[in-house]
């Protein structure tokens, strides 16, 4: 029963360490899967300040080199320089232990600006044009070739630019390429993609909003329920280890103590064999009675080795009959005082050969005290109530049984009638009543068969 209990416990503790488990990989990949988002305007673009207070963060800032150029928009004859280029590094930091697996930002523009250069990435442009909104992926803007695409375009002096009017707006697709290697983003580390472009001179970008989107991949060792789950697991296979270890140990020990207690019992068997061989008209009777003893003591709770401990202290009520003659014991006739002297004489020696069997705790109590009465008129010493040994009371009981149920050199063994009536007769004067009443109970069904 204990084993059942401690495999429904591991079982439950396994299976409780595999939920912890199977949350953290589900917490994982819904981690994982989540779009992080932020979105940047005004002066946020350029304020390092705003930037560190996100665990990743992008920033916008213009290189302090820049030129300019005389763009004629409109075909008056511009020759003054109206247009200054700048080139826009966008610094996406990843300042969290997990990796940024991917990200993307979104650039509207809220002016008019022309794009002419961008590198580690593709760039998805949006244009509003008649018609609706033109749309076009252009996987690397430093090889743009116009005739490819219906974009807005313009040219000044040889040179094609992108135009991006208010409302329009790019989202930057960083690259994996071993060139760039834009993504993925390690844990504390950053990535500068850049953007060359021209805006009016006297004008910036910083009014246009720039909308960044993330997601990490967080590794599982970096949940916290994995390594609830891994430990837990590893104090589980430890304390498996210790039950499986200690079962074994008291396995091994129970079938020692098992072939003890079959050495001990065939010992005290062979032992009592000699005494009962003495007189064949009581061969058998130690065996009986230590059954019987037994009986009553399972009936009064005790149980595993005090069970077995009762039944060989019963086993060795009678070891005393060893030292009476063979006459006296086989008499068929009335003995004189001085022979029943010498058969009561055999529970002292019981007693004293009991004395040196020290494997087992008052074993001598049931040879000396089995003929003590409960009235307190029986021998050695004349002992009387809770005064006998426990032991000892049931012995009387069960050694009177099998008295009357056996066939004797003087004698008939009793009906099973008079048994009872026997015992219930003797309930408080030879017998202890409570230990009567339990043998009577057994005797009423059947588990002890008496009688002729």
């Amino acid at each position: 029963m204990k084993k059942k209990k401690l495999a429904v416990i591991f079982g439950i503790a396994l299976f409780v360490i595999i939920v912890v488990f199977a949350a953290s990989v589900i917490k994982t990949d819904a981690y994982n899967r989540t779009v992080h988002q932020e979105v940047l305007t005004g002066s946020a673009l350029f304020t390092e300040e705003e930037a560190k207070a996100k665990v990743v963060s992008i920033r916008a800032f213009p290189r302090s080199s820049t030129w300019s150029k005389a763009f004629d928009l409109d075909g008056h004859g511009q020759t003054e320089h109206n247009f200054q280029a700048f080139t826009y590094d966008f610094s996406v930091e990843n300042d969290t232990a997990d990796e940024v697996d991917d990200f993307t930002f979104k650039l509207t523009f809220s002016r008019e600006v022309f794009l002419m250069s961008a590198w580690n990435g593709a760039l998805e442009l949006h244009q509003k044009q008649t018609g609706g909104e033109y749309v076009a992926t252009v996987p690397d803007l430093r090889e743009f070739h116009p005739g490819d695409y219906a974009l807005d375009t313009v040219t000044f002096d040889g040179e094609t630019l992108i135009r991006m009017k208010p409302g329009d707006y790019l989202v930057y697709l960083p690259s994996s390429g071993m060139n760039a290697m834009e993504i993925p983003i390690e844990p504390h580390e950053g990535t500068v993609p850049g953007i060359i472009m021209y805006v009016r001179i006297g004008e910036d970008i910083s009014d246009s909003t720039l909308e960044l989107e993330y997601t990490f991949h967080r590794l599982l060792k970096s949940e916290p329920l994995f390594w609830i789950s891994l430990i837990a697991l590893g104090f589980w296979a430890v304390a498996l280890t210790i039950v499986v270890l200690t079962w074994l140990q008291i396995r091994k020990y129970n079938e020692r103590h098992e072939r003890d207690n079959e050495i001990i019992q065939e010992s005290i068997e062979t032992f009592t064999g000699f005494i009962d061989a003495k007189d064949p008209y009581t061969n058998g009777h130690s065996n009986r009675v230590a059954e019987y003893t037994k009986l009553i003591a399972r009936e009064m709770g005790y149980e595993g080795e005090e069970l077995d401990q009762i039944y060989y202290v019963a086993l060795l009520h009678d070891c005393g009959k060893i030292g009476v003659p063979d006459n006296i014991l086989g008499k068929p006739g009335r003995l004189t005082d001085e022979e029943f002297e010498v058969i009561k004489s055999h529970t002292v020696r019981g007693g004293a050969i009991l004395n040196r069997f020290r494997s087992l705790p008052n074993v001598g109590e049931g040879a000396f005290y089995h003929h003590e009465k409960y009235d307190g008129s029986g021998y050695p010493e004349g002992r009387a109530g809770e005064d006998i040994p426990l032991i000892a009371r049931m012995i009387c009981v069960a050694d009177s049984f099998d008295a009357m149920n056996s066939n004797r050199v003087y004698r008939k063994k009793l009906t099973k009638e008079d048994i009872i009536g026997e015992i219930e007769k003797n309930k408080g004067k030879q017998f202890d009543p409570r230990i009567a009443d339990l043998f009577l109970g057994l005797i009423r069904d059947g588990r002890i068969q008496c009688g002729v």
